[in-house]
């Protein structure tokens, strides 16, 4: 018997009480280290772009960097409220004409709104019915999915306008 085989029938030789338990909340849990590593990715790329390529889009139909961080920002209170119940608070109008200072500092913003809001979030209501997008009804889990899969398809973009631009972005950079 190999080690892991050994340890199993250890654990599972131990009273129901004294055995590690599964998470309450898995679904809630896997959103918040998503939330943790988006967190990380997204600000970091928001930085990483210099101020004066905050007007760069790769081609003229596509957005701005500016553009895409304000976007961002926005996605998280509008999600990040809607998934937890929580009221975003009262946010200045952007423009992706603002300044890297203020736009990056709403993502930064938005993401800290977002670890509070998302903190007491469980599985209890998955399948409860939340409005996201002009009177579109999804369930808990589907806008937990749909969260999620935005902030990777955000650093995505993110990253290629970083790239086009001769810059890492922050998850491709050598370790320190």
């Amino acid at each position: 018997m190999n080690r892991t085989s050994l340890l199993l029938l250890a654990v599972l030789a131990l009273p129901a009480a004294a055995r590690p338990q599964a998470s309450p909340a898995p679904v809630a849990d896997a959103l918040r280290q998503s939330l943790a590593r988006a967190s990380k990715n997204l600000s970091s790329a928001a930085e990483a772009m210099p101020a004066e390529k905050y007007s760069f889009r790769p081609t003229a139909p596509q957005m701005t960097y500016g553009h895409l961080v304000m976007h961002i920002a926005e996605s998280n209170y509008r999600f990040c409220s809607a998934i937890s119940g929580v009221a975003a608070p009262e946010q200045a109008k952007l423009a992706e004409t603002d300044g890297k200072e203020k736009l990056a500092g709403a993502v930064r913003s938005s993401f800290d709104f977002c670890s509070s809001a998302l903190s007491k979030l469980d599985d209890s209501h998955l399948a409860d019915q939340i409005e996201l997008f002009g009177g579109h009804s999804f369930s808990r889990a589907a806008s937990i999915l749909i969260l999620a899969g935005s902030w990777s398809d955000h650093y995505s973009a993110q990253s290629i306008y970083l790239r086009l631009n001769n810059i890492l972005p922050p998850s491709a950079q050598p370790s320190k």
